[in-house]
């Protein structure tokens, strides 16, 4: 770690929980941030200025002055610029040793298999259920944690769904991938501004705990928050041994 390194992640430093060997962890580490929107805002800030030192963020679309209410990450000046990018530059005003790579695509099944096979850690920042499952697969294919997270209206929620530990859920086996249900979307239904950045905070944090590891994550626990009282809610999250997606798998 150079003297530059020692400065800026100093805080970090200070806490024994961390020290030094913790700092250099995760600048050694490399996360996966599926999504670069109200989720993907606060994840990817964090996640750079706490010095991971290698990022890699997925996301098809393009910065809309309807996004600035609550993604971060994004500003005026960026309307029209995909979101993978114009995160990354944001990333780099504030920490430029990070090495973030921008994908302006889909995360699709095909992507995600060679993505989370390089990863430590995913974050998944989407908006709807089929990426959600498709992101899950690919992290229990290869045996790769995750941090989830959702928010809608001024309901969140958010877990660690993390296979090499035998007691821990998949997020399939919590939500099934053949559940029907009406998606909703921020478009039609709304978000509270703030929330996103909760819970993406959450997120970067539960990352963060399991790259240097510290502490306990929330694998097996959903967390839940109504914003409007700010009140969570714990729900334990057994394994499912007939869950479609990671059951037979060893672990």
């Amino acid at each position: 770690m150079t003297d530059d390194q020692l400065l800026r992640y100093s805080r970090h430093i200070l806490l024994d929980e961390i020290g030094v060997d913790g700092q250099q962890r995760l600048l050694d580490a490399h996360a996966l941030v599926i999504g670069a929107g109200g989720l993907g805002s606060p994840v990817a800030l964090y996640l750079g200025t706490a010095g991971v030192g290698r990022l890699t963020i997925v996301d098809h679309d393009t910065v809309d002055v309807t996004n600035l209410q609550r993604q971060i990450a994004h500003d005026l000046a960026r309307v029209g610029m995909p979101k993978a990018e114009s995160a990354k530059r944001s990333i780099a005003a504030i920490n430029p040793d990070v090495a973030v790579t921008a994908i302006v695509q889909r995360a699709d099944a095909a992507a995600l298999d060679a993505l989370v096979r390089d990863a430590d850690v995913v974050l998944d920042c989407s908006d709807n259920f089929a990426t959600r499952q498709t992101v899950n697969a690919a992290c229990v294919a290869h045996r790769k944690p995750l941090v989830a997270g959702a928010a809608i209206g001024f309901d969140g929620q958010l877990s660690v769904y993390d296979v090499r530990d035998a007691a821990s859920p998949c997020y399939a086996c919590v939500f099934p991938p053949e559940a029907t249900f009406e998606e909703v979307r921020c478009a039609t239904m709304g978000v509270f501004a703030p929330l996103v950045g909760i819970v993406g905070s959450v997120q970067a944090a539960e990352a963060l705990k399991l790259l240097a590891g510290v502490g306990r994550s929330l694998a097996g626990r959903l967390q839940m928050l109504d914003a409007r009282t700010m009140e969570w809610t714990e729900i334990r999250m057994p394994r499912q041994p007939q869950c479609p997606v990671c059951a037979g798998r060893d672990r």
